[in-house]
């Protein structure tokens, strides 16, 4: 009888994993749910300007990082979620793409040290030995507070094959005359030499990604010559082309002491800290001006103190003068630091006593990217850099290109293909 009770137990929890789990409640895409969570970072372990990739099989890990600025103490777990190319539910099972526990905890956190804003700090290693990831793809990690019925926050990562299909690619001016002088044009063309495709024009998929913005992604583009074993993805229709934009605008608040660039200003009021940005010129309509930018990204760092959790929170004001009407839309601070969305805290207001645009958002001390973006009332969903700070084919911007296989006989998409690369290379 014994017996047979462990063998039922076990036939349940078989049953119960077999079941495709329902992850309705979140977004498959970079979320925070949680209004004390700041400073999401996701990258490759020891390089943490990096895009958060590995390869499947490998020793390589990803590391995950936030501070959760709110008095409770939850109970952090953490899942992963397979995606298809396009960042869709694929409907496998856990168990199919996950080797031991289908969720782990989160178990590595400190606290603040004397800071006037206290918060605690996690972060998270992964895959582990508890959780073995065996698939390649697009994956979501999902964060929760003890149950999935409450989420925290979701980001996006990719896992690489262990042998990858060589993709050779350039980034220039677009090909199309009415746009060269304002567009970028990414080609390239995919070896696959190790992978044998019966039917590419179906399950081969390319993904274009400029700058982490996953909202201006270009995805599913089909290769548009070919034979087998080499695909060319060289259009001339815009179909691989993006608005260039501007450099990135930057500034620096590893230091409350003194101003850091583009800082005019650092004080301590009203039981927090404050540093004042360098007043900003709209630039629509000037010429290419180059510069060495992190792309939008940014990290956090203190030099005034030694020591794990030493950085402050800083609310930290903008101030942008323009020189043509703002009507008919929005314009929001944008950029990692507002984790590539629109947030209402990032809109700028009009002060018509200095006849400018203002806003502030509380961020922790470190180095800044960011830019002003543009959403027009009539296109909500449409996040245009371009309005307020110009759009030049010249501009140095990053690009990412992810090369997707679904074999014939499978349920996923495997990634078969990784690129970086910058208009400068």
């Amino acid at each position: 009888m014994k017996h047979l009770h462990t063998f039922l137990l076990l036939l349940l929890i078989i049953i119960n994993q077999s079941v495709a789990q329902d992850f309705s409640q979140i977004s498959l895409t970079d979320m925070i749910y949680d209004d004390g969570i700041h400073s999401v970072e996701l990258y490759r372990s020891g390089y943490p300007f990096s895009f958060p990739v590995i390869t499947l099989n490998s020793s390589e890990k990803l590391v995950l990082a936030f501070d959760n600025l709110s008095d409770d103490s939850p109970y952090y777990k953490y899942t992963f979620i397979h995606c298809t190319h396009d960042w869709q539910p694929d409907g496998m099972n856990q168990i199919e793409y996950l080797d031991g526990f289908m969720e782990d905890e989160l178990t590595e956190y400190g606290y603040s040290f004397n800071t006037i804003t206290p918060y605690t700090h996690y972060s998270l290693s992964f895959p582990s030995d508890m959780m073995r990831i065996t698939k390649s793809g697009n994956y979501i990690l999902f964060v929760y507070d003890d149950t999935q019925d409450n989420p925290v926050l979701t980001r996006r990562f990719v896992v690489q094959e262990p042998v990858v299909a060589d993709i050779a690619a350039t980034v220039k001016q677009a090909s199309d005359v009415t746009y060269m002088y304002q567009r970028q044009e990414v080609d390239f063309i995919a070896y696959t030499g190790a992978y044998s495709i019966r039917n590419p024009a179906q399950y081969l998929h390319a993904t274009i990604l400029q700058n982490g913005r996953w909202d201006k992604a270009i995805m599913g583009l089909r290769y548009r010559s070919g034979k087998p074993g080499e695909y060319n993805f060289d259009y001339d229709d815009n179909s691989n082309a993006f608005d260039g934009g501007s450099e990135f605008r930057t500034f620096d608040t590893k230091s409350l002491k003194y101003n850091g660039t583009r800082i005019v200003s650092v004080g301590y009021q009203n039981k927090e800290n404050r540093a004042y940005v360098l007043e900003d010129l709209a630039r629509p309509f000037g010429p290419y001006v180059s510069g060495n930018t992190a792309n939008g990204k940014c990290y956090y760092k203190t030099e005034d103190f030694e020591g794990e959790n030493r950085e402050e929170y800083v609310k930290t004001y903008f101030t942008l003068r323009t020189e043509y009407s703002m009507e008919g839309g929005k314009a929001y601070v944008f950029g990692e630091l507002t984790d590539w969305r629109i947030l209402p805290e990032a809109q700028l207001h009009y002060n018509q006593q200095i006849d400018s645009w203002e806003t502030s958002l509380f961020l922790k001390q470190g180095f800044y990217n960011y830019q002003y973006v543009w959403v027009p009332n009539k296109k909500k969903d449409v996040i245009d850099e371009t309005y307020i700070e110009g759009n030049h084919w010249e501009t140095n911007n990053e690009y990412i290109i992810f090369l997707y296989l679904q074999e014939e006989g499978t349920s996923y998409d495997r990634l078969i293909g990784f690129k970086t690369l910058k208009m400068s290379d």
